[in-house]
């Protein structure tokens, strides 16, 4: 529990760090220079008014030189990363397989937000994350056996692993891509942006084929359901660009991270 629980702050801290890129690489800003500032007045947020969570409470919301309200976006994204970093590492361990899964948690959440809030879904974490999940693949067990079947036997297991994660990427990406250009191609406009297939390398890195496929099926059934209560709500026509890439980042955090206790659930509901 520990372990978990110090998994857990250094979430926060990654959180705080998500919420930096989350602004500025889509605007092609350097992630590392100036220093955090407020976006509407300039000013450098002090040390103890960047505390993750705890000083946007205190704040009361607002910068304290400005007062522009601070969005709920930055203690939203720092408390998910802190919870999913504890999950991670509650189920896990303090394994490879447990940093596997907070290193995938916090590309997710980068990736959603940034998606959601200016439907650009940056190179760093899409290409960036699919190589770091091949690294990763060659450290811990294969997410399925599918490549067992194709490769010869007695290799070294980080061989299939790696094999697993580059051909789940692959194909999910692949099919996805398709699927666009088929869409396109029947309704003479764009239906997916080519930064949700390339974030399909990376759910297919970290989760495989099985998992990767799961999420478009699950992140489709969200974005059909929620995309279409927003547009209903909002007044929106149904040519609306909706985030579908948010959509599949929540799908792939719920695959990846909660997918075991589903099927276990399931088996135990229906045997």
């Amino acid at each position: 529990m520990m372990e978990a629980l110090f998994a857990g702050l250094l979430g926060l801290l990654i959180g705080s760090f998500l919420n930096v890129c989350i602004y500025r690489l889509p605007r092609d800003l350097s992630v590392v220079h100036p220093r955090s500032h407020c976006p509407h007045c300039e000013k450098l947020v002090a040390w103890y008014d960047n505390v993750p969570v705890l000083s946007w409470m205190l704040l009361g919301a607002k910068c304290r030189h400005c007062k522009t309200p601070i969005l709920w976006q930055y203690p939203l994204v720092e408390l998910s990363t802190g919870v999913l970093f504890f999950w991670s590492v509650y189920t896990a361990g303090w394994t490879m397989l447990g940093l596997k899964y907070c290193l995938f948690s916090a590309i997710m959440v980068d990736l959603v937000a940034t998606d959601w809030n200016d439907r650009i879904l940056p190179d760093e974490f899409t290409l960036g994350g699919f190589v770091a999940g091949l690294i990763v693949a060659g450290f811990t067990p294969a997410p399925s056996s599918l490549m067992t079947l194709f490769l010869p036997i007695g290799l070294p297991p980080w061989i299939p692993s790696v094999a697993e994660a580059a051909f789940g990427g692959l194909v999910c990406a692949g099919l996805l891509y398709l699927t666009g250009k088929i869409y396109e191609k029947l309704r003479h406009r764009e239906g997916l942006g080519f930064g949700d297939v390339k974030m399909l390398l990376v759910v297919g890195a970290f989760l495989g084929l099985p998992g990767a496929l799961m999420t478009i099926f699950l992140g489709s059934i969200l974005g059909a359901v929620l995309g279409s209560l927003y547009i209903w709500k909002s007044g929106q026509d149904m040519t609306y660009e909706l985030p579908y890439g948010s959509f599949l980042g929540v799908a792939a955090l719920f695959v990846g991270l909660f997918g075991e206790q589903l099927a276990a659930w399931y088996w135990k509901l229906f045997t």
